[in-house]
């Protein structure tokens, strides 16, 4: 018997929580080495003195962190949004197409049949977990995938815009119409690939992992200090959740298309739906 298969936003939700639970795991392992190597440590590398070089050294390396996770967040949360925007965008455009060719008439009903299959395209391959556009036929988009340009849905869109070329209008009104319909296609064609430029995202691997490395001097440094108490544990736990959590968010957000806060389907299927009308 064959297995289901588990959908890509559930797969992105489990390796963005595996990353945040081995963050807060790298965190916590820190801590724990700062408390114990305080223990090993004898009492003149713990005076007053050292301690407080410690703190003023902790300090400066909480506010460069502090500093660089919130201009990480920003411009990762930026980012999102102007892929949101994008993507509303083309979706209200491709609409835009469709009522144009709906005012030209029957002569370019064919185009816009081309028009829906490349749209529910769109749907399948990006959200491929969710329910399948009904209505439409459009490319196999099991091996496509869910950010970038794809060579098939970008042939089918060049042969929207060759076919809108190719309108021969018999009279002013639909010469007119035609023209209008010439500069939509080219804003959809520009949407397109800012769209397709939205999935570069603006945080590299290497610099998550110098921030971890600074993360984890922070907590080795708390663990140095902190004495053994019940609530200093607790206080210390609290910390790494919330500095986990803030990780989990940046690593969501850079999955425009998937986890916890993935961009919705719901203005490309609307234009969809419009188009059906």
């Amino acid at each position: 018997m064959r297995k289901p298969r588990a959908c890509p936003e559930t797969i992105a939700t489990m390796a963005e929580t595996l990353a945040a639970f081995i963050f807060c795991a790298l965190l916590s392992g820190s801590a724990v080495f700062g408390v114990k190597l305080r223990g090993w440590l004898s009492e003149e590398h713990l005076s007053e003195h050292t301690l407080e070089a410690i703190r003023l050294v902790t300090s400066l390396l909480v506010t460069f962190a502090a500093l660089v996770l919130s201009l990480q967040l920003s411009s990762v949360k930026g980012a999102f949004d102007t892929a949101y925007r994008d993507r509303n965008a083309d979706a209200s455009q491709l609409a835009q197409l469709d009522e144009c060719l709906r005012g030209y008439g029957a002569g370019a009903d064919p185009i816009r049949l081309d028009l829906r299959s490349y749209t529910a395209g769109v749907i399948a391959s990006t959200w491929p977990g969710e329910q399948r556009p009904a209505g439409a036929s459009y490319p196999n988009t099991a091996a496509m995938a869910r950010e970038g340009a794809d060579p098939a849905l970008g042939a089918l869109i060049a042969r929207v815009g060759r076919a809108i070329n190719g309108l021969a209008p018999g009279d002013t009104l639909h010469a007119n119409i035609a023209a209008e319909c010439r500069a939509v296609y080219l804003q959809v064609q520009q949407r397109r690939w800012a769209v397709i430029e939205d999935v570069r995202g603006p945080v590299s691997p290497l610099f998550t992992s110098v921030m971890t490395f600074w993360l984890m001097l922070v907590f080795l440094s708390f663990g140095l200090q902190i004495p053994r108490r019940r609530l200093a544990a607790i206080v210390l736990a609290i910390g790494i959740v919330s500095i986990s959590t803030v990780m989990f968010v940046i690593s969501d957000l850079e999955t425009h298309y998937g986890g916890l806060f993935g961009i919705s389907s719901a203005s490309m299927r609307d234009a969809l739906a419009g188009m059906a009308r």
